[in-house]
């Protein structure tokens, strides 16, 4: 019994860690909400296999993870997208040198 105790908890903190995202990951989705929504899912597949094919170092991901707090589109309000149209949304969201 205590095994199987033992091998839940480890199962449910595995699984936990999986549905984790890295900032770049979260970033290049959160671009995705502004693509016309029946290009959305092609989007998605495609940030998941670059993701998958890139190593990327520290310092790319916390380029990321100040973007993801630059870069304020909402999924849930479209109107955010017009952002992306300003050089300083490009730069603010990672788009823009």
């Amino acid at each position: 019994m205590r095994r199987f105790v033992a091998l839940s908890l480890l199962s449910s903190a595995l699984l936990s860690f999986a549905g984790c995202k890295s900032p770049c990951r979260e970033l290049s989705e959160r671009l995705c909400d502004c693509v016309e929504l029946f290009d959305r899912e092609d989007c998605l597949r495609t940030v998941a296999v670059e993701e998958s094919n890139l190593e990327l170092t520290a310092e790319q991901q916390e380029v990321c993870e100040q973007r993801l707090t630059t870069c304020n589109i909402d999924p849930n309000d479209r109107s955010t997208c017009a952002l992306l149209e300003t050089d300083e949304g490009k730069q603010a969201c990672g788009l823009a040198r």
